[in-house]
């Protein structure tokens, strides 16, 4: 029996299970058990798909298996469905569904394993924070489940899924592909593994992965205790890796669900690029969860824990493993370390590295130490030259000109990687790319670096960015079209048009609005005035009111025209586009942004 409450697979509990050596022996091994990658390739295995992986980020797929767990009576919880669990309670009135994945399909999935074990119905939704939210409609969908449904979560939530949908678009969804592998390959040595956290972060099996998000109906800010489906529930806000994080505690149940213990070292640093996760309010959330002396853990990833004295045990090294990174990085600070210096000398215990919960197979220390100096102190470490540094192309080619050339810096790239010197390596190599007469074989080069940490690293989304970034270099899948902000219809399907239009102002090119001071207003059939004033090298956000020109066209052609299917031009040749007032400033305010459908 494990502290899961139910069977695991042998690899997953060799892995929860392992002990260290002697302290003599870890001494020898501590590179091994807590660096970011290894030195050389003796930890480099294969994948079940010939995927080219470190052994213990093969042993990862293990403990995020494909598993319905049945906690205790009337718990339940799915893990590797996708990339986040599907959680039900079942209360008095029926069914309590916690999380709804990432598409419709995914959620019918894990109706459909529920309904293995009862067909009560569900009565209500609560969304742990605003990820894992686009399959509530399937819920909604299924049959003698109640109608109006209740669904509750964070005052934050909607704000939050708008914000990642606006300004941030571009980088926000390469981020995921990037930390997620979503462009790897399903077969061969670049191939996808996992993702850390699942299996996946859509399930293939799944598409064409139907977005379903209900926004609340029931919202909360502060700690509070609500009755749902008749079944008491504390909850307490607890933000983790988004600001509207919640723990829910089910005292009838003895049953904790949280977004705070995940099946790994929690990631302080997001790979993707993410608002900083201050270690201090996560350690008052692991806090909340330990005192509560649950019986049962469910959390949003991974399988679950049960048993309240293995629960404390595991849950206070968890918690220990934050307050390491946060205090030896502090420490560090104090005592004057640039981040780089921090990165190679905060290094977690071999000792941490006993459970997948406090193993670096997500991301990994030298990152999360960076990331509090940068959350603390911002990015300047004190290290002189990043004071007033050259501009990077002009730098690398300085750089390559004092080794000797582009010949030279090539061979001893080459040799840095003969001899498992992988940081010198990528070091070189991304010198040769960045600098002015970067060719074919310099981009190559760096690639099979990139490829050589992938092979090394335990920690799923050094792999996957190591990789995808490898694979642009290298040709084989160009990440070009995630670098330009493109709207889609699905991402303006549930925003307003004042969201749509104020989000304009971060395509403004400057260089085509010099010298323009132009007020235009936008009015889109049955929504609010919005507007943009182009001045001064910004578009600052308006209601549209006193508009020096007023543009009115229905959604369809707003949607058109910034998705790139319908062309300025020719909507105001056919009138679909009406402008009032000064329309040859309007024509000069629109060209100002690089929205291909303003292209004239």
């Amino acid at each position: 029996m494990t502290d899961q409450g139910t069977e695991v697979p042998q690899g997953a509990l060799n892995v929860l299970t392992r002990r260290l050596p002697s302290p003599e022996v870890c001494d020898r091994l501590w590179g091994r058990l807590m660096r970011s990658f290894e030195h050389d390739a003796g930890g480099t295995v294969d994948g079940p798909q010939g995927q080219r992986v470190h052994r213990d980020h093969l042993a990862h797929r293990e403990v995020i298996e494909r598993r319905f767990y049945a906690v205790r009576p009337g718990v339940w919880t799915l893990v590797g469905n996708g990339l986040s669990n599907q959680t039900f309670i079942e209360a008095p009135d029926g069914i309590i569904a916690i999380d709804t994945g990432e598409s419709v399909q995914e959620m019918e999935a894990a109706l459909a394993e529920l309904r293995q074990h009862t067909e009560r119905p569900v009565v209500a939704v609560i969304y742990t924070h605003f990820h894992y939210v686009e399959g509530t409609k399937a819920v909604l969908a299924e049959p003698g489940n109640a109608s109006p449904m209740p669904i509750y979560a964070h005052e934050r939530v909607s704000a939050n899924k708008s914000r990642t949908s606006g300004e941030i678009a571009p980088v926000y969804s390469r981020g995921l592909v990037e930390q997620f592998g979503i462009t790897l390959p399903d077969e061969g040595p670049d191939a996808l593994l996992h993702v850390g956290l699942g299996l996946f972060y859509r399930n293939p099996a799944h598409a064409p992965f139907t977005s379903g998000f209900v926004p609340p109906t029931v919202t909360f800010g502060p700690a509070t205790t609500l009755t749902i489906g008749g079944l008491r529930v504390e909850i307490t806000p607890a933000p983790s890796d988004a600001d509207d994080s919640v723990t829910l505690w089910f005292p009838e149940l003895a049953t904790c669900v949280h977004n705070i213990v995940w099946p790994t070292l929690f990631n302080i640093f997001a790979i993707r690029g993410d608002e900083y996760r201050d270690p201090r309010v996560l350690l008052t959330g692991i806090d909340h969860v330990r005192a509560l002396g649950a019986e049962h853990l469910v959390a949003t990833h991974g399988p679950p824990m049960s048993g309240a004295a293995d629960i404390t045990r595991r849950t206070l090294r968890y918690r220990d493993s934050i307050q390491f990174l946060w205090d030896q990085a502090v420490r560090g600070i104090n005592k004057g370390w640039t981040t780089d210096e921090l990165a190679s000398r905060v290094r977690l215990p071999a000792l941490y590295d006993d459970d997948f919960l406090t193993s670096e197979r997500y991301g990994v220390g030298e990152h999360h130490v960076r990331q509090i100096h940068n959350g603390l102190r911002g990015w300047f470490d004190g290290d002189e030259a990043r004071l007033f540094p050259l501009e990077p192309t002009e730098r690398f080619g300085r750089l390559i000109a004092g080794f000797g050339g582009r010949a030279t810096v090539r061979e001893q790239a080459r040799a840095a990687l003969a001899a498992d010197d992988v940081r010198w390596a990528l070091e070189l190599t991304t010198w040769l790319v960045r600098a002015e007469g970067a060719d074919a074989d310099d981009r190559v080069l760096l690639a099979t670096a990139l490829r050589t940490v992938a092979e090394r690293t335990s920690a799923a989304n050094i792999r996957n960015w190591c990789l995808a970034h490898a694979r642009d270099l290298d040709g084989s899948a160009p990440m070009d079209r995630f670098r330009v902000h493109r709207f889609t219809s699905r991402q303006l399907e549930g925003a307003s048009a004042v969201a749509i239009v104020h989000t304009l102002r971060v395509l403004l090119d400057p260089d085509r609005a010099e010298g323009i001071d132009h007020h235009i207003a936008f009015v889109v059939e049955g929504e609010p005035g919005v507007g943009l004033h182009v001045r001064n090298g910004v578009a600052a956000p308006t209601d549209g009111a006193g508009a020096q020109s007023t543009v009115t066209l229905d959604r369809g052609t707003l949607v058109g025209l910034l998705t790139g299917r319908v062309r300025w031009s020719d909507a105001r040749w056919a009138g679909t586009v009406a402008v009032e007032g000064d329309a040859a400033g309007a024509d000069r305010a629109v060209a100002c942004f690089e929205v291909s459908g303003f292209e004239q």
